[in-house]
């Protein structure tokens, strides 16, 4: 009898159990079922952060292939794609997440991604979609297009927020990796991203309505209530680990070996300056392989707007140099700087030299000279000596051309596209076009045309936004409302 009633037992258990629904048995319990703030900040971070970018050397001049034609060398450009606005949905996301737990600490770094994402987008198409954007699950997957102008003015706005939403009381973040949670320089990430933004705008400054020259001095004169990065410790940065998925991005990259060269104009532009930075970039070229490390005739490069096949021979020559070992056979090698503090520096010089604001555009600038040398690991007797040379001081009538030229040298393999839009806005350094294998009639494309996907699916108001901001057309060399005088 006691055997039938533990088999009787057994049955029902097991009938009870057959009852669940399988996904019950999937679910582990030890693992989260929905996506928290912290699991959604660490996958922003290293999406948003990762700025090393091979295309980018490309396109300024920093970097040339030899293997096949680039259309990023040649400025070949055709269509952008809107892959960000996937990337702002993890956003979205994340303070949607935020909200429902009552963590109000992430709202002011979900802001600062809205702009962040918001202005690559708008820096490379022009117009795009802003105020409808993000709202497919709404029933609007067709998004009217904002006018630049109107967009640029929403991300100040936000990042002047998100900087109010951050005090001494505020509570420290979990999953950050690139500030450990501390809020404290999460400000000042704000507030450099909103002096990154003005300084963008340079040329629009006699729009007396925006007063994008008065944003600017009520920043920087008044750091008690808008701090920004005070040393190389502040950098937006990403680090990279011996890690699976966490690598330097072309750790063991066969490309970046064997195909990848540096650019003439830019190793004679370190060698004009005697810049030591030429040397933590770059490796001697196979016929100077017995020189010292630190000899500047021992390196050289090829034009990347030659064709493939002159580039090709050169090579062989064995003149050329390729980029230094160390960003390939390194699995850590160095953070990539997404914004940094040598660029604010430079950028402050460029606001004093402008004169958006008082101060010694001098000092500024030998600050952003010496963060970006520290970077790279030069002594300060070798700073210094880089410093007093003629060619490097400020000495007035160029010294627009001289601060961006420093900002460009310290963006080798970081920043992501921040050169391009530098040369774009200022017209420094000049990118070379003289050589035979450069595209769109030589010149250097000022954007890019607007995704298939927008023209196909989206086709009213896409062509509205081109209609009213290019008279050619979808059209890589448009004029955006940012850079237009």
């Amino acid at each position: 009898m006691k055997k039938i009633f533990i088999s009787l037992v057994a049955i029902i258990a097991l009938s009870t159990a057959g009852c669940k629904k399988f996904s019950e048995f999937q679910t582990d319990p030890n693992k989260s079922t929905t996506a928290t703030p912290d699991l959604l900040l660490n996958t922003v971070e290293q999406t948003a952060f990762q700025s090393t970018s091979l295309s980018v050397a490309l396109a300024v001049r920093q970097m040339a292939v030899t293997e096949s034609a680039s259309n990023y060398q040649y400025y070949g450009w055709t269509r952008g794609d809107f892959s960000d606005y996937d990337n702002l949905r993890q956003v979205i996301k994340m303070e949607q997440s935020a909200t429902s737990l009552n963590k109000a600490e992430y709202l002011p770094i979900s802001k600062f991604f809205r702009a962040w994402y918001f202005l690559r987008l708008t820096q490379n198409f022009g117009d795009i979609p802003y105020s409808q954007a993000l709202q497919g699950e709404q029933s609007q997957a067709t998004p009217a297009y904002d006018k630049q102008e109107d967009i640029y003015l929403a991300i100040l706005d936000d990042l002047k927020t998100a900087n109010s939403m951050i005090n001494a009381a505020t509570v420290s973040v979990q999953g950050d990796i690139i500030y450990g949670g501390n809020m404290q320089q999460w400000k000042k990430a704000i507030n450099t991203l909103s002096l990154r933004v003005l300084m963008s705008l340079s040329i629009k400054t006699n729009t007396a309505t925006d007063n994008f020259k008065q944003r600017f001095a009520d920043i920087v004169n008044n750091p008690s209530q808008y701090p920004v990065f005070a040393s190389n410790a502040d950098n937006a940065q990403l680090k990279f680990y011996d890690l699976d998925n966490d690598r330097y991005p072309y750790y063991n990259d066969n490309g970046i070996q064997t195909a990848d060269y540096m650019e003439e104009t830019f190793v004679n532009l370190l060698k004009g300056l005697q810049d030591p930075r030429l040397f933590s970039f770059a490796q001697k070229a196979p016929n100077h392989s017995s020189a010292a490390d630190n000899d500047f005739t021992a390196y050289g490069g090829i034009k990347g707007s030659d064709p493939v096949d002159v580039n090709a021979k050169r090579q062989v020559s064995g003149e050329i140099s390729r980029i230094n070992p160390r960003f390939y056979n390194n699995p850590t090698n160095e953070p990539s700087i997404a914004m940094g503090y040598a660029e604010l520096q430079f950028i402050l010089a460029e606001a004093v030299t402008r004169g958006w604001i008082s101060g010694d555009a001098n000092g500024y600038y030998q600050k952003g000279v010496q963060a970006s040398m520290t970077f790279y690991g030069l002594d300060q007797a070798t700073i210094n000596t880089y410093l007093a040379q003629s060619a490097v001081q400020l000495s007035g009538a160029d010294n627009i051309q001289k601060i961006i030229t420093q900002k460009y040298i310290a963006s080798f393999m970081n920043s992501g596209w921040q050169p391009f839009f530098e040369n774009r806005r200022t017209g420094f350094p000049v990118f070379d076009v003289s050589g035979d294998g450069v595209l769109n009639n030589k010149m250097i494309p000022k954007r890019f045309m607007y995704p298939q996907t927008e023209l196909q699916l989206n086709q009213q108001h896409v062509t509205e936004a081109i209609s009213r901001q290019f008279t050619t057309g979808d059209d890589i060399n448009g004029i955006m409302w940012s850079i237009k005088p």
